[in-house]
C-alpha cells in the first residue's frame, strides 16, 4: 500500500475535522462522510495508477485517525461507529479485517469482511472518554498482512447528561450590617461532569432563586453581593439565599442544581447608648460606708459585643466629689459608689449628672449623631442616729514621770452629730494583759494617772477612749490616745566597771592607760554632759591621776613608770562621775586595774594565758607535742588489747576435712613414762582417735580412753596396729611414717602428720595436769550429807568423782600391763 498525497485531499481533511466537532452530526451522516472520503481517496488512487509507475511513491492504505461514538446510546440496535477499508481490498472477499485493543470484541465489534465497526453497549464519557484500538488487514490467501498494524482512537462524544452540583454546600457566611450596595458577600462554584470543551454541556450560569431584593449573584462568577442599602442587623439578622446553577449557558433544556447560602449580618456600632428615662432617684442613709455601692443605673444599647460597651461618668463637680461611678462588665450597669461620708445635718440632697457613651466608635457612622446620652440622678440622704464624734482623729498627751497619782494628763471631747445632741459619756478600754495607769472622768473626758510612771520603764503609753451616747449606749466611737512620759533627772550616771583595765609593765609616766565613759538612764536632755574626778577627802593617788576631757569622757594617766605584776598585780581606783541635769546627780565607781606584760610593737595585751604557760615553763608547741605522744601511746595500747582479745581458741573441735591440714601433737607431757598425758590411740589409729574428740571448754566428767578403746576400723587390720611391748617408741613412729609414705590408697592431696617424740625416760616423772583427774583422795565427802541440805549437791558431785577416779586408776593399771 502506497500513499500519494495531493493538494486536493487537504481541504477534504479540514472539512472532516470541522464536521467531527459539530454537535448536530449524526452517526449516519458521519458514516457517509467517512465512506465518501474513502471512495474519493480510492478513485483518486485509481486515476493515478499510471503515474505511480513513473513516480514510484508509496500510497497510504489507512486514511483515518479516530472515530466518534455518542455516549448513552439507548437504541435497540448496535451503534454504528465507522468503517475500516484498505485500498488493497479489491472487493473479492480475500481481505480479512481484525480489530484489537481496548474494548475490542466486548464493546466494539467489526465485520471482518466489510470492516464495519459497531458499539454494542451504551458508553459513559464521564467514566471513560476514549478507547485506543488497533486495526489490521490480512490476505486470506497468503495469510499475510496487507497493511501494517495501525492504531486509532474511538472518542466517546459527550451529551448533556450531568447537572451542575455544589459539592460543599450548603454554605454559611456573614457580612457587616449597613454595608454598601454591591459589597461582596460570598462566591459559590458549581461543577459539571460533562465535557467543557465540547458544546455548552458544561457551561454554567448562576441565578438567585430566593433572597431578593437583599442580595444578587453574578451569573458567570457566582459572586453573591448585597443588593439593598442600609440593611440593619437590629431589624433582621439572618438571611437564607438559594442560588441556582444551570448548564447549556442557561438555555432551555439545560440541567440545573441549587444550594443554600445562610448569610448573617454582623454588628457594627451604629446605635448610641440611651437611658430609658431622664431622671432617677435613690435614697442613701448617712451611715452608708465609704467605698460601698449606693445605687445603679443602666443605659441600653441595641448593639452587641464591644459595640455595646458603655462608659459612665459624673459630669457635675459637686456630684463627682462625693460619688464615683464605674461600669459592671457583666451587666453593663453604672454602679454609684460613695467617696466621702454623708452627713444628714450638713446636706440632705445631691444631684448627679451622669453621661453614658460607647467606648469603641466607628468613624463610618459619625453622621448618625453623637453616641452619647445623659440622665440625672437625685440622691436623698436619710437621717440616722450616729455615734458620737471626737473632735480629733487621735490625741497625743504628755506627763512627767514620778508625778503624784491623780495628776491630770489631758482631756478628750466628743459630741453627738445628730440634731438632738445627746450627752456623751467616756470610758477607757481595759485590757487584761496590761496594767492600768490611767483613768478618765466619764462626763468631762479628763484623763488622770492612777500609778507612778517611770520613763525608763515605759516611755510611751497607748490607750483607747470610748465615747457613747447617754440615751443610746449601743452607739459607740473610739479614738486612740498616746501618752508620752517626760523625763526627770532621777538616775545618776554610771561608769562601766565590769571590764578590767590592763596596765602594761612597760608603761611610762604620763601615758594614758584607758579612756572611760559613763552612761545615764535618763533622757539626753538631763544627762548630756558628764564630769569625772577622784573622791574628795582621800590622799592623792601616787600611781594614777584622772583627766576630764570635757567631752563626757575621762583619761586615766600613769603617774610613774615601770609597774611590776609580781610586786602588785591589781589596783583599785575609785572615780566619781556627775551629770549636768537638774538636780545634779553623781555616783562613785571603783575601777579594777591589772598589771600585765605586753608584746612590743603591738597593742596586744596578754595576762592570764601567758602567765599559765610561763609558770609551767612550756611553750605551746611543746604542749601540743606531748599531747600527740600521749594519743599515739593510747592508740597502741588499744590496738594491742584488741588483738589479744581477737585470738580466741574455738570452743568445739569439729569434724574437719583432712585435705591440706596440719595435725600437730605438741603435748610435752612427762616423756614415755607419762602414759596419762595423752592418748596413744592417736598414734596407733588416727581414725579411731577422731571418735574421742570432746569440747575443750568443758571438763569431762570421766576420762577413760583406755577403757573405751575398740579395735581400729580402717585400711589396716588390728593385728598390724599392735605395738610390741619391747619395741622402742621411736622405732614405732618411724614405722608409722614409712607406712604413711608408701600407702597408695590415700587421697591425692597433701596431708602433714607430725610425730613429736621426746625419748625414753623422764626423771621428773609426769607433770601433766590430766593426772590430777584420776588422783585418789582419801577425804570422805559423803559426810557432807550430814552438814546441811545446802551441801548435798557438793557431796553428790565429789562422791561420784572419787568413784570415777578409782575406776580410772584400775583401767590405767590394766592398760600398762598390756603395753
Amino acid at each position: 500500500m502506497k500513499v500519494n498525497p495531493s493538494s486536493c485531499l487537504c481541504p477534504v481533511l479540514l472539512c472532516l475535522c470541522f464536521l467531527e466537532r459539530c454537535y448536530e452530526a449524526s452517526h449516519h451522516g458521519q458514516a457517509k462522510i467517512i465512506s465518501r472520503i474513502h471512495n474519493a481517496t480510492h478513485n483518486h488512487n485509481q486515476t493515478k495508477d499510471g503515474e505511480t509507475e513513473v513516480h514510484h511513491r508509496p500510497k497510504r492504505g489507512w486514511i483515518w485517525n479516530q472515530f466518534f461514538v455518542l455516549e448513552e446510546h439507548i437504541g435497540p440496535d448496535a451503534q454504528y461507529v465507522g468503517k475500516l477499508h484498505s485500498n488493497s481490498d479489491k472487493g473479492d472477499g480475500s481481505v480479512r479485517y481484525i480489530l484489537s485493543g481496548e474494548g475490542a470484541g466486548s464493546i466494539f465489534i467489526i465485520n471482518e469482511v466489510t470492516g464495519d465497526i459497531h458499539a454494542t453497549k451504551s458508553l459513559d464519557r464521564e467514566k471513560k472518554s476514549h478507547y485506543v484500538l488497533h486495526a489490521q488487514a490480512i490476505n486470506l490467501n497468503t495469510n499475510k498482512p496487507l497493511e501494517p498494524e495501525s492504531e486509532f482512537i474511538i472518542k466517546v462524544q459527550d451529551i448533556n447528561d450531568n447537572a451542575p452540583k455544589f459539592p460543599d454546600g450548603p454554605f454559611v457566611t456573614s457580612v457587616p450590617e449597613m454595608s454598601e450596595v454591591g459589597t461582596s458577600v460570598f462566591q459559590v462554584t458549581a461543577t459539571d461532569a460533562d465535557d467543557p470543551t465540547y458544546g455548552n454541556s458544561a457551561r454554567v450560569v448562576y441565578s438567585i432563586l430566593h433572597g431578593q431584593p437583599y442580595f444578587s449573584v453574578d451569573p458567570k462568577s457566582g459572586i453573591i453581593r448585597t443588593a439593598l442599602a442600609d440593611m440593619d442587623r437590629e431589624a433582621r439578622e439572618h438571611y437564607s439565599v438559594v442560588i441556582q446553577a444551570k448548564d447549556m449557558a442557561g438555555q432551555v433544556g439545560g440541567l440545573s442544581g441549587s444550594t443554600t447560602v445562610n448569610i448573617t449580618l454582623t454588628d457594627v456600632n451604629d446605635n448610641p447608648p440611651k437611658f430609658p428615662q431622664k431622671n432617677y432617684q435613690v435614697f442613701v442613709p448617712e451611715s452608708a460606708q465609704v467605698g460601698k455601692p449606693v445605687g445603679k443605673m443602666k443605659a441600653s444599647d441595641e448593639d452587641i459585643g464591644i459595640n455595646a460597651e458603655i462608659k459612665y461618668s459624673i459630669l457635675n463637680p459637686e456630684g463627682a466629689g462625693m460619688f464615683s461611678i464605674s461600669t459592671d462588665k457583666d451587666t453593663r450597669e453604672g454602679v454609684i459608689t460613695l467617696r466621702k461620708p454623708l452627713n444628714y445635718e450638713k446636706k440632705k440632697h445631691y444631684s448627679l449628672h451622669i453621661a453614658a457613651e460607647n467606648t469603641h466608635l466607628d468613624p463610618h457612622f459619625t453622621y448618625l449623631g453623637s453616641f452619647k446620652d445623659d440622665a440625672t440622678l437625685k440622691i436623698t440622704v436619710g437621717d440616722v442616729d450616729e455615734p458620737p464624734v471626737f473632735s480629733m482623729d487621735y490625741y497625743i498627751m504628755e506627763v512627767y514621770e514620778n508625778t503624784r497619782v491623780g495628776t491630770e494628763v489631758g482631756a478628750v471631747t466628743a459630741r453627738d452629730p445628730d440634731s438632738k445632741n445627746s450627752p456623751v459619756r467616756y470610758f477607757i478600754e481595759q485590757r487584761e494583759d496590761k496594767a492600768v495607769y490611767f483613768d478618765i472622768e466619764s462626763i468631762s473626758g479628763v484623763i488622770r494617772t492612777t500609778q507612778l510612771l517611770d520613763r525608763e520603764d515605759t516611755p510611751w503609753h497607748n490607750i483607747t477612749v470610748m465615747a457613747t451616747e447617754e440615751d443610746n449606749p449601743s452607739l459607740q466611737s473610739h479614738v486612740p490616745v498616746t501618752v508620752q512620759v517626760l523625763d526627770v533627772n532621777d538616775n545618776p550616771p554610771m561608769i562601766n566597771t565590769e571590764d578590767e583595765i590592763i596596765i602594761c609593765e612597760s608603761t611610762r609616766a604620763g601615758q594614758v592607760i584607758q579612756t572611760i565613759t559613763a552612761v545615764d538612764k535618763d533622757d539626753f536632755a538631763n544627762g548630756k554632759g558628764f564630769s569625772f574626778s577622784f573622791p574628795g577627802g582621800i590622799p592623792a593617788n601616787p600611781n594614777f591621776t584622772i583627766k576630764d576631757n570635757e567631752d563626757s569622757t575621762a583619761s586615766i594617766i600613769a603617774r610613774r613608770r615601770r609597774f611590776h605584776r609580781l610586786t602588785q598585780e591589781l589596783y583599785e581606783l575609785p572615780v566619781v562621775v556627775w551629770d549636768d541635769g537638774e538636780p545634779v546627780l553623781s555616783s562613785t565607781s571603783t575601777l579594777m586595774l591589772r598589771v600585765c606584760s605586753c608584746q612590743r610593737g603591738t597593742r596586744l595585751k596578754i595576762c592570764q594565758g601567758e602567765a599559765f604557760l610561763s609558770s609551767a615553763g612550756l611553750s605551746t608547741g611543746a604542749l601540743i607535742a606531748i599531747l600527740l605522744c600521749v594519743l599515739i601511746l593510747l592508740a597502741i595500747v588499744i590496738l594491742f588489747i584488741t588483738l589479744r582479745r581477737s585470738k580466741k581458741e574455738p570452743l568445739i573441735i569439729s569434724e574437719e576435712d583432712i585435705r591440706e591440714n596440719v595435725v600437730t601433737y605438741d603435748d610435752e607431757g612427762g616423756g614415755e613414762e607419762d602414759t596419762e598425758a595423752f592418748d596413744i590411740i592417736a598414734l596407733r589409729n588416727p581414725a579411731a582417735a577422731e571418735e574421742l574428740k570432746f569440747r575443750r571448754d568443758v571438763r569431762p566428767e570421766c576420762i577413760r580412753p583406755w577403757s573405751s578403746r575398740r579395735p581400729a576400723r580402717g585400711r589396716h587390720s588390728p593385728s598390724s596396729l599392735d605395738i610390741d611391748e619391747e619395741m622402742d617408741i621411736g622405732e614405732f613412729i618411724k614405722q608409722r611414717v614409712a607406712e604413711a609414705d608408701q600407702d597408695t590408697s590415700v587421697p591425692p592431696y597433701d596431708s602433714l602428720q607430725t610425730y613429736a617424740y621426746e625419748g625414753q625416760g623422764s626423771p621428773a616423772g609426769s607433770i601433766s595436769s590430766l593426772g590430777s583427774a584420776g588422783a585418789h583422795s582419801e577425804v570422805d565427802y559423803n559426810s557432807l550429807d550430814d552438814w546441811d541440805p545446802k551441801f548435798e549437791k557438793i557431796a553428790e558431785l565429789y562422791g561420784e568423782e572419787v568413784e570415777t577416779a578409782s575406776e580410772s586408776q584400775q583401767d590405767k593399771n590394766d592398760f600398762e600391763k598390756k603395753i
